[in-house]
């Protein structure tokens, strides 16, 4: 089995595309600081797939913790770097927080990925490049547009800093996927978005309301130039969003890249505002929410959505599930995890 690496291997994303990547074939080393995932994750991995991930403790940050792990493990044949501290709101609070962590792990992951030849890397960039788009839907030739947040701001540039680091690096390989809003949970309700932190996405914000973790949820701006006035967003379900880092880890180890850093956005290609989301989740779980629409918050972009042609075409990747999908898996989610946890 070829091995691979995945940083931030217990978060939301990153434990979901350990599945997808072990009933693929691959074998996974995962490393994780835990700052704002649990380890319980990779119990849910082994419950779903019968393998048992081996995972490391400790920050990217530390370049000789990092470089002794891939030393320990000089078959690596392919990297894909999750973690990063990914809050919008938090961000803007506290910059330096992310620009540290963000650019400097980032950096490590460079440092080995040429240190020790392992020359494919898949990076987690983020639809928070484009900014305010000027027009919609945005494709990889779109523009960046001024960052709306410091979380932005560190996927600009940590985009920028592995283009420089391929002109540099010829034998280097990357893909650069941009994320739309990820959501939902995988489909045997065993693993799902479970922050340790408070929930600051929109999804599990509206299941933590539903269940009674919540007594509201507040929609942060009714007043947008929007179709209702909230902000519009791409969901995505997060087991396509995973499929896709297994089929770009294929697309490198088989050399069927055209440059050696490729970009591709995911996204289901048609943007739901806040209010249609809500109106979704009720639809499906047949809970009425309990939401405000108050003041618009900071760091936020008024809409955003994609055209995945490029991904469908390069990589034969296409969104499978439905924004009705998304709600139903993170409300089958939120319901066995509260039950586990009351």
């Amino acid at each position: 089995m070829k091995k691979v690496l995945v940083t931030g291997g217990c978060g939301y994303i990153g434990s979901h595309t350990i599945v997808e990547l072990i009933n693929n074939g691959f074998e996974v080393v995962s490393v994780d600081s835990n700052i704002n995932s649990d380890k319980a994750a990779l119990a849910a991995i082994e419950e779903i797939t019968g393998e048992k991930v081996e995972n490391h403790t400790f920050d990217l940050c530390d370049l000789e913790k990092t470089r002794a792990l891939f030393k320990a493990h000089p078959d690596f044949v392919g990297v894909i770097h999750f973690a990063a501290l990914k809050a919008v709101g938090e961000s803007v609070d506290k910059p330096w927080e992310y620009f540290h962590n963000n650019l400097n792990s980032l950096l490590n992951i460079m440092t080995c990925v040429k240190e020790f030849e392992v020359n494919n890397l898949i990076f987690s960039s983020s639809c928070s490049v484009y900014g305010n788009a000027k027009a919609l839907p945005v494709d990889e030739s779109t523009p960046m547009e001024p960052a709306e947040s410091p979380y932005a701001r560190t996927k600009q540039m940590g985009e920028h800093m592995l283009r420089d680091f391929c002109v540099a690096n010829k034998e280097v390989n990357v893909v650069l996927l941009r994320y739309f809003n990820p959501a939902g949970a995988h489909e045997s309700g065993k693993m799902g978005e479970s922050p340790v932190n408070v929930a600051l996405n929109l999804v599990p914000v509206i299941t933590e309301v539903a269940i009674g973790k919540r007594k509201q949820l507040f929609v942060h701006g009714g007043d947008y130039g929007t179709r209702d006035g909230s902000c519009i967003r791409d969901y995505i379900h997060v087991m396509d969003l995973a499929n896709a880092h297994t089929r770009s880890l294929v697309f490198l180890t088989e050399k069927r890249n055209n440059t050696n850093c490729e970009v591709y956005n995911l996204g289901i290609g048609e943007g739901a505002s806040v209010l249609e989301v809500i109106n979704a989740f009720e639809a499906v779980s047949g809970e009425k929410l309990n939401y405000e629409v108050g003041p618009r918050r900071a760091g936020d972009v008024e809409a955003i959505y994609c055209s995945y042609e490029k991904a469908s075409t390069e990589l034969g990747w296409k969104p499978t599930r439905s924004i009705e999908d998304i709600m139903r898996t993170a409300w089958e989610w939120e319901k066995k995890r509260s039950a586990v946890n009351s």
